[in-house]
């Protein structure tokens, strides 16, 4: 039988119990006050101390802590929502390196993959340190501006695309430091193992294991049938700049930057890693099964 464990570097904690959370509530839905406190109930039950951040507690009424205090003071993350609100918490607390869990309030993702109903039997693990933490892959891209740099993460993709729908671009790609291709089309998707079953796996790039150490170059609607999707080794670094047109560079669905003639963006894989608590007993091809439809 497959074991995940005989394949992968990941950290299982057995000795260090989780005293305090920080909550993390997906935004605009106030609706979700009543889980919040049967979440915060089920964490006290065990002796586990409940913090709320302060724009999440605002939406609900109650009083918040900020959130690099947050980060700073609990021992991990919980958010409640979907998937995007934990990507958005893992890229805000990424400096800190602190590990993160997802509730999922509404469908199974593929990251937040504890339901309410779970909570339960899942926080009772967390008291005594009966979890693991998945390290995850991060992209690293250095903007290069007027001169300026401006540095940013992507948990799951970098999508480099045309500002326009009446217009392709042209993307001019480097792989450490020497030329390697020229997209031209809508664009390219610069996925994680993470992410490549989002943006990246609709663009027909492929499923990776979530973690491996590589990162995926995916065209978007190439113009030439002979551009393919591309697997990098983690250590490889990018350079991707447009020859001929502006362009937007789209962060994890999230954050949006314009990109101009002449300006560069450096890509690699980070030096550190996103911490994701999971049961000890979680297995990815059981979800990646499930949200697929594979086998039905």
């Amino acid at each position: 039988m497959y074991n995940e464990k005989n394949h992968l570097k990941e950290v299982v904690l057995q000795n260090k119990s989780i005293k305090s959370v920080g909550v993390i509530l997906r935004p605009s839905t106030p609706e979700l006050k009543s889980s919040f406190f049967e979440l915060k109930d089920i964490f006290s039950s065990y002796g586990i101390e409940v913090y709320i951040e302060s724009i999440s507690g605002g939406m609900i009424d109650v009083m918040g802590m900020e959130f690099e205090i947050l980060c700073k003071q609990c021992d991990a993350l919980v958010t409640l929502g979907g998937d995007g609100t934990l990507i958005s918490a893992v890229r805000r607390s990424f400096a800190y390196e602190i590990p993160i869990f997802g509730v999922y309030a509404g469908n199974l993702g593929f990251l937040a993959d504890v339901s309410m109903d779970e909570l339960d039997d899942f926080v009772k693990k967390l008291a005594i340190g009966n979890y693991r933490i998945d390290e995850r892959s991060v992209l690293e891209a250095t903007f290069i501006k007027n001169n300026q740099e401006i540095k940013v993460h992507a948990f799951n993709d970098i999508v480099f695309t045309r500002p326009s729908i009446s217009n392709m671009i042209h993307v001019e790609t480097l792989v450490d430091k020497k030329a390697f291709n020229t997209y031209f089309g809508d664009g390219v998707v610069i996925s994680t193992p993470t992410g490549s079953t989002a943006y990246n796996l609709s663009a027909g790039g492929p499923v990776l294991f979530p973690l491996t150490k590589v990162f995926t170059l995916t065209p978007i609607c190439p113009h030439s049938l002979t551009q393919r999707p591309v697997v990098l080794p983690g250590e490889f670094s990018i350079e991707m700049k447009t020859t001929d047109s502006k362009a937007l560079i789209i962060v994890d669905g999230q954050d949006m930057h314009e990109f101009n003639q002449g300006d560069s963006i450096h890509i690699k894989l980070s030096d550190k890693y996103a911490k994701l608590i999971h049961r000890n007993e979680f297995n990815y091809f059981e979800v990646l099964k499930e949200k697929l439809g594979w086998g039905e």
